[in-house]
Formats: C-alpha cells, sequence, structure tokens
C-alpha cells in the first residue's frame, strides 16, 4: 500500500451534539470543507480528534464515513495506545475499515526509553503492511523520537513519515541531512509551518486548517510555487490563531474557531469542558479579528 505524505493533512476534530454522541451531519459538513479546499490527506483520531475518549465503535463509524465521503484523499488514523498490543490491533482495525495510512504515536501513559521506544515502533510497524508516520512530539508527550532511533527504524520500509513536532525548527535540516528524501517529514506544529516548509518540510499536520482550510491549503501551495511574499501576508494574518495550536486546550479553542466560521461546534468530551468566561471572550477576540480581517487568496492557487 503507498501514500503520498506531502501537502496538507488535517488533525480533523471529532463532532458532538449536546448529548455526548456523534454528529455525524456536522462532521460531514466541516470533513467537505476540507476537500473543497483541496487538502492532501485527513487525519482522524488524533490528540486534536479526542481520541483517548472515543470508543472503537465510534473510530469505525467515522473513519467509514469518512473514507465515503473523501474518495481518493486518504484518510490516516491516529494510533496512541499505552500498550504495544492494543496498537498492533488497533492499526489492524483501521486496515480492515479502509484507512490508507497510520499516524502512530510512542507508547501513551508511560515515558520508555529509546530501546523501549524503538521496540514499540518496530513492532507496530512489522505487525503490518500500512504505511506509518511517526508523530514525534517531546514537548508533549516527553518521548523524543532521536536521529539514532530514526536510523534504526530504516529497516522498516512502511515508516515513511515523521510529524515533526519538536518544536525545533532545525531538526527539519538534521533529519534531511542524515537521511535524504528516506522520511518525508510533515510539520505538525502550527506556528512554525511556514518556516519548516521553506527549510524542506514536505507537508503540514494542521489543526486551524478545520477552521479555516483555504488559508492554510494556500500558504502551502504558495510556498511550494516560491510565491514567498504572498504567503508571508497570509503567514502573518494567520499566526494569531495558528498560536491556539499550541495551547493544552487546544482542542476547545479550534474547537471555538470552527463554531465561529461555521464548521463545527464547541461540544467536548468531558474531562474536557467547553469554554466560559474570560478565557472564552480572550480567545473568541482573536478568531473574530481573524475573520473580520480575512484575506483575499488567489484563486488559481486552488486548481488541482
Amino acid at each position: 500500500m503507498s501514500i503520498s505524505w506531502k501537502g496538507v493533512f488535517p488533525a480533523f476534530t471529532t463532532k458532538f451534539t449536546a448529548n455526548d454522541t456523534l454528529d455525524l451531519a456536522l462532521f460531514e459538513k466541516g470533513l467537505q470543507s476540507q476537500l473543497d479546499a483541496g487538502v492532501d490527506g485527513l487525519v482522524l483520531g488524533g490528540s486534536l480528534g479526542e481520541a483517548s475518549t472515543l470508543t472503537t465503535q465510534e473510530k469505525e463509524t467515522m473513519v467509514k464515513l469518512a473514507i465515503e465521503i473523501a474518495g481518493p484523499v486518504p484518510i490516516v488514523l491516529g494510533i496512541a495506545e499505552g500498550a504495544t498490543r492494543d496498537a498492533i490491533k488497533q492499526a489492524a482495525l483501521g486496515k480492515s475499515w479502509g484507512v490508507k495510512g497510520l499516524m502512530l504515536l510512542p507508547p501513551m501513559r508511560y515515558k520508555s526509553d529509546d530501546r523501549e521506544t524503538l521496540t514499540f515502533f518496530k513492532t507496530v510497524a512489522q505487525s503490518t503492511d500500512l504505511p506509518i508516520m511517526v508523530y514525534n512530539n517531546p514537548v508533549d508527550y516527553k518521548i523524543e523520537v532521536t536521529l539514532d532511533i530514526f536510523e534504526q527504524l530504516l529497516e522498516c520500509d512502511n515508516i515513511q513519515a515523521v510529524k515533526e513536532s519538536t518544536r525545533d525548527v532545525s531538526n527539519v535540516t538534521r533529519l534531511i541531512s542524515r537521511f535524504g528524501d528516506r522520511y518525508k517529514i510533515l510539520c505538525g506544529v502550527d506556528t512554525l509551518a511556514m518556516e519548516e516548509l521553506l527549510m524542506g518540510a514536505d507537508g503540514w499536520v494542521g489543526g486551524l486548517v478545520t477552521a479555516f482550510p483555504r488559508e492554510t491549503v494556500a500558504v502551502y501551495r504558495l510556498i511550494k510555487a516560491g510565491m514567498l511574499d504572498e504567503a508571508r501576508a497570509i503567514y502573518r494574518w494567520f499566526l494569531p490563531l495558528l498560536e491556539l495550536d499550541i495551547h493544552p486546550k487546544l482542542v476547545q479553542y479550534i474547537k471555538l474557531a470552527e463554531a465561529q466560521v461555521g464548521l463545527g461546534s464547541e461540544y467536548v468530551r468531558a474531562p474536557r469542558l467547553t469554554l466560559i468566561g474570560e478565557e472564552r471572550e480572550r480567545v473568541l477576540k482573536v478568531v473574530k479579528e481573524g475573520i473580520a480581517t480575512r484575506p483575499v487568496l488567489p484563486e488559481l492557487q486552488f486548481a488541482k
């Protein structure tokens, strides 16, 4: 199986109703907005998707609906399990549901050392033929996938990409200098996307793209076309919104943005709670300012 790890891959949110069930109508509306903007893939069941609160049945329902809607656009399933055997089981389920790739986090709820981290990734990769993107986020998950670990993962042909979230832009250069184009690199931190793309990253796993899909795709395509002045202008407008992605409450913040543009709702699943008071007003001010000053985009960049 193959997947092109290039372009914009939204880390898609899970839409809930007021009764804490899946809002499939809103899910479909939001998903279609991403496809209309020209995204290159979709990640379901990631951190932004509140994966730790979802049942297996809910994941299956969303994946199958997304595949039906997305057509040739690949659906990638996030795996963030605490036990290796559970990650293997989730990978097998994902394949049976029809996903085209996996985004694999290191073991959760235990800070594995390098040997354990390497063994975890190799064991899961060897259990499936699905292409895998390793999620490297030592800031939030306290486990770093080092260059030496990536060196030892070269033998796993289906480990093909890295979601680069170390928040160290120079790590893009380190990866390219050591491995060439063996690993595709996708920026996983919204506030560093332009910088990492300029340094050679292949794609962007975005958060705010779920509320602002056309702007995100425009920044990516303008950069890749060498139209840097145009990309910078959009990115400078975008940055206050993108900063909502690097907060512990990124789910609530981004869902508030989605609600304001009509592509989602504020409902989250407990233990998360919707925003209230001064915090909600502060985030709402950022979102409303962004909407009010939304830039005019070059339409030609959305041609496939």
